[in-house]
């Protein structure tokens, strides 16, 4: 359990396979371990699989420490600088990824207990985050911009001086988001209406900050009425709810007992879904607030996307976390009912407009609104507007593969966590 002077530290440790076993004798609802691939051992502390359940293959061990026990930097998933101690090298021009590595399956815990009761919990069954009847009606991922436009900003990158521009204005982002935090900051994103794009502009934030940060990020679906977000962050299999952890999380679990309820992404980031597809699956304000205080201390950030306003649960989650993000759609109607809720927000107690900050998403590529004028009449309520561009890799509405986003895209996704992680941080 993390403890108040390196809680950062301690849940690196766990991620690592660093979590000490309990004492013998003391054994507790997670203490059998689960066999790994080839008959290896486990890893200690790691849950097991639920009664009936099929064995899952372990993940990959640990990655190779470097100097002072912390991880390797990564490749940077946006095409900018990995910032890290002393300087930072620019990222290659042109930088082509490969396809993010599919989300490796986790061990299912053992032993799921409700709170307060002394009976086991039902453990659900793995659903798909996409029906196998539907699987094949996607089509090939696009990039989010044509191959023309690529090769003319590669022309004009040669020809000027933008390439330094943007290594500085990478550079200056990166440093901002890998500042370190004392306490798990919360960031909920919600809209006004559905269809205004905070499913992904969530997926987008918490990938940002996955890749450039260290410590582990969770994402939380706080929006269980057929939520986009495991399909915007490639999940393949859904289990274990908000709503189910609520009742399960306890004080003394580790961070590889709480792993076991989650769904493993890239780069370190993890998945709690609001429901397992259904209609008529409910959230309940309890519900969400012992999920997020149990699970708070264990993430460095947590990404939550919100129902939409004025739904109940939006308002706790918009109330109790450190940062807020409003998304509009880049539409006469979207902007206005955004407008309408900043004033409605100025009534509230300072921080929270203070704290806020709004993204206009263009859904398409000839939007039906004066940009620059909606920017400064939101502006003029109080928050910080940032403009997400349109993007066919994000109109598809699939799975978010950040080497396919359009270089505007990438660019803005970056500025926009870089301002939304440092207005979490301030004191208002």
């Amino acid at each position: 359990m993390p403890n108040a002077e390196n809680w950062q530290g301690d849940v690196l440790r766990d991620l690592r396979g660093g979590a000490q076993p309990p004492a013998q004798g003391q054994a507790g609802p997670q203490q059998q371990p689960a066999a790994g691939p080839a008959g290896q051992a486990p890893a200690p502390g790691a849950p097991a699989p639920a009664p009936g359940q099929p064995q899952a293959h372990q993940a990959p061990g640990p990655a190779p420490q470097g100097p002072g026990g912390h991880a390797p930097a990564q490749a940077p998933a946006y095409g900018y600088p990995q910032q890290g101690p002393g300087t930072a090298a620019p990222a290659p021009a042109g930088h082509q990824g490969g396809l993010p590595p599919q989300a490796q399956p986790q061990a299912q815990p053992q032993g799921a207990y409700a709170a307060g009761q002394g009976q086991r919990a039902r453990t659900p069954d793995s659903k798909p985050a996409v029906d196998r009847q539907l699987s094949g009606a996607g089509r090939k991922p696009r990039h989010g911009e044509p191959f023309t436009a690529r090769a003319l900003r590669a022309v004009r990158r040669t020809v000027s001086s933008s390439a330094a521009r943007e290594v500085a204005e990478a550079t200056r982002a990166a440093e901002l988001l890998q500042q370190p935090v004392t306490t798990g900051r919360q960031i909920a994103v919600t809209s006004i209406r559905g269809g205004a794009g905070k499913s992904t502009v969530a997926a987008l934030l918490g990938t940002t900050y996955a890749h450039y940060r260290q410590d582990p990020v969770l994402f939380v679906e706080a929006d269980p009425a057929l939520g986009s977000l495991p399909i915007r962050l490639g999940a393949e299999s859904l289990r274990w709810t908000t709503g189910d952890v609520a009742d399960i999380v306890e004080p003394q679990m580790s961070l590889l007992d709480i792993t076991g309820y989650l769904v493993q992404l890239r780069d370190n980031a993890w998945l709690l879904p609001g429901s397992q597809g259904q209609i008529g699956a409910m959230l309940d304000t309890p519900s969400y607030e012992r999920a997020m205080v149990a699970l708070r201390r264990y993430f460095g950030v947590t990404v939550v996307d919100c129902e939409t306003l004025p739904a109940e649960v939006a308002r706790v989650a918009l109330s109790a976390s450190q940062a807020r993000v409003l998304a509009t759609p880049a539409t006469l109607d979207g902007v206005s009912s955004t407008y309408a809720v900043l004033q409605w927000m100025q009534g509230l107690p300072p921080h929270m407009l203070a704290s806020t900050s709004v993204v206009i998403t263009e859904q398409a590529p000839h939007c039906g609104v004066d940009l620059a004028d909606a920017v400064r009449t939101l502006e003029a309520a109080g928050p910080s507007v940032h403009v997400l561009p349109y993007d066919r890799h994000l109109a598809d509405g699939g799975h978010i593969r950040t080497e396919l986003l359009a270089h505007s895209t990438r660019q803005t996704a970056a500025r926009l966590a870089a301002d939304v992680f440092q207005l979490s941080q301030k004191r208002h």
